[in-house]
């Protein structure tokens, strides 16, 4: 009897022993596929993160060009306003010139005039 049990609990354990096996090697299988997952993620996420940095790079560089033709479009006008701003201030000073020259040319044809009064009443 004592054999009778004893094979009945080698028995016993040894089905226990195979069926657990079974389902550690199911188990291994899945953490296998879930770690196989985990990493196509990841892969998938490394790529979508190097999109967006060069989507966003790209911006940046559209950006600096956009910034430099402002820059190079206000400064031509600028020039421009200085060189206009210089030809009325030449202009202004040229009619101030000629007012000057017929004030002091009206002052001596007057001083002039009056220097010849005077010498004809002296006279």
């Amino acid at each position: 009897m004592k054999k009778l049990i004893l094979s009945f609990v080698l028995v016993l354990a040894l089905g226990l022993t195979f069926t657990s096996c079974r389902e550690t090697k199911e188990k291994a299988d899945q953490a296998t596929d879930a770690v196989e997952n985990a990493a196509d993620e990841a892969g998938e996420a490394l790529e979508d993160a190097a999109d967006a940095a060069d989507e966003a790079l790209e911006d940046a560089v559209d950006a600096a060009d956009e910034a430099l033709e402002d820059a190079t479009d206000a400064a031509g006008e600028a020039l421009e306003d200085a060189k206009d701003a210089a030809k009325e201030g030449a202009e202004k000073v040229k009619d101030g010139a000629k007012e000057v020259a017929a004030d002091a040319a009206g002052a001596v044809k007057d001083a002039a005039k009056k220097t010849e009064d005077a010498l004809k009443k002296d006279n």
